[in-house]
């Protein structure tokens, strides 16, 4: 198989003779077919083609085979939004009764999004330290308990999930283990291969990387083993009535996890990415391997920098030696950490908001993640409701700011930050 790099240009679209060289954007709501029967064998899932652009589309399915090409799997597909994908994710496999397992330090949203709007569905939420014990895991494992979630690297706190000791503990019980790789893209970060079993994606970030569509994918290692499991995954294993009776583990083997996202999920609940949102992803995507590589070595000179800095009380970056979290970036991460670090100043909330605003090149905004160097303060923007104990109940210190490195010159990075620290001293 190709390496990673050639893969990020050529994978999900190869085109025959006389064809476009660059990836065409079927904007088409509907397909064409000449017989009734060629349409009912498609809604009957006894052929593969396009008959509606929320369940399929040719653009959008390249897309969604590059991103699977990188990760490793059997199968994925795209939605609309990194919270849709974290859904689809979820619902495909849980319903009410049911009870999954987070870590704590999961994106805010993802967090809102499994402990209430979940919650609200009827499927418990039980959230555990990232850093907990194999039997601090195996404690929070109940009967009827469908999955395991994590961050392979959290926002914002940039924390190092051990996928392989989280995956061990998961598989013993029987259970899939689902991670957000969102950070690290499947370049700096490969979870099936530590044992992951689902990836989401929410490609807003470093898959675009240029900060122009929203989007999320889902990708299916195609690994868990869901007929051994039958009562605990009948979704999968057992008949679908609104399918004339399929069983999708049985009909499509390693692919039924996406098949079942895709039939189902995206049938029913809608989310489906744009074919012009794919085609922007495609765009990003065959930078990616480049793009990469210069965030996590930009964001490593940065936050050496920050560290030998009198008006820094911390840093964190797991690419950093001094970071207790070093080994797990260098057994999980060795490309690279990405681009986001967090750190707390000394002076406290008045002191960051003058240091914010003297920024210059680096900008305020909600965004993370793309090719334009960016900042956060959480207790101030996205968590102002918070108290400072709310917030550290939340995970989040209320000195806790996310910087995000862009593209530009790392010596530019740091020449702002020097004077926005020098400026907001005064």
């Amino acid at each position: 198989m190709a390496k990673l790099d050639t893969r990020c240009v050529h994978a999900g679209y190869n085109p025959g003779k006389g064809e476009p060289r660059q990836l065409p954007i079927i904007q088409s709501t509907t397909f064409k077919y000449e017989t009734s029967d060629q349409m009912a064998r498609l809604f009957d899932l006894e052929d593969s083609g396009y008959f509606y652009t929320r369940l399929q589309n040719p653009t959008v399915d390249a897309v969604a085979a590059q991103i699977n090409s990188l990760e490793g799997g059997a199968g994925a597909i795209l939605t609309s939004s990194g919270q849709a994908a974290n859904l689809f994710a979820c619902l495909n496999i849980a319903g009410a009764g049911d009870h999954i397992i987070a870590a704590n330090n999961i994106y805010g949203g993802t967090f809102n999004l499994l402990g209430v709007s979940l919650k609200q569905l009827g499927i418990d939420i039980s959230f555990i330290k990232a850093d907990a014990t194999d039997d601090e895991i195996q404690a929070a494992i109940r009967p009827n308990t469908k999955l395991i979630f994590g961050e392979s690297l959290s926002n914002p706190g940039v924390e190092v999930l051990d996928i392989e000791r989280w995956a061990a503990v998961a598989h013993k019980n029987g259970r899939p283990l689902i991670l957000d790789n969102t950070f690290p893209t499947p370049f700096l970060c490969r979870p099936f291969e530590w044992g992951a079993d689902i990836v989401t994606h929410s490609t807003t970030k470093y898959i675009d990387g240029h900060g122009v569509s929203v989007g999320g994918a889902v990708v299916d290692s195609g690994n868990f083993p869901w007929e051994r499991y039958p009562e605990r995954f009948p979704g999968l294993t057992t008949p679908d009535e609104s399918y004339h009776g399929l069983t999708y583990s049985k009909k499509f083997g390693k692919a039924a996890y996406i098949v079942k996202a895709t039939t189902h999920l995206m049938r029913d609940l809608g989310s489906s990415q744009s074919p012009q949102n794919a085609f922007y992803l495609h765009l990003g995507l065959q930078t990616l391997h480049l793009r990469m590589a210069r965030h996590s070595s930009s964001a490593l000179k940065v936050a050496q920098w920050l560290e030998q800095r009198p008006e820094v009380a911390w840093v964190h970056y797991p690419g950093l030696e001094s970071s207790p979290q070093h080994s797990l970036a260098a057994k999980y991460l060795p490309d690279g950490c990405s681009g986001v670090m967090c750190l707390g100043l000394k002076g406290g909330r008045a002191f960051d908001q003058r240091f914010l605003d003297a920024l210059r090149l680096i900008t305020i905004e909600t965004h993370v993640a793309d090719c334009h160097s960016c900042v956060l303060h959480p207790a101030s923007h996205t968590h102002r409701q918070l108290s400072d104990e709310q917030l550290r109940a939340a995970g989040i210190a209320p000195d806790l700011i996310r910087l995000s490195i862009g593209l530009e010159s790392p010596q530019d990075i740091i020449a702002d930050l020097e004077q926005a620290l020098e400026n907001a001293g005064k």
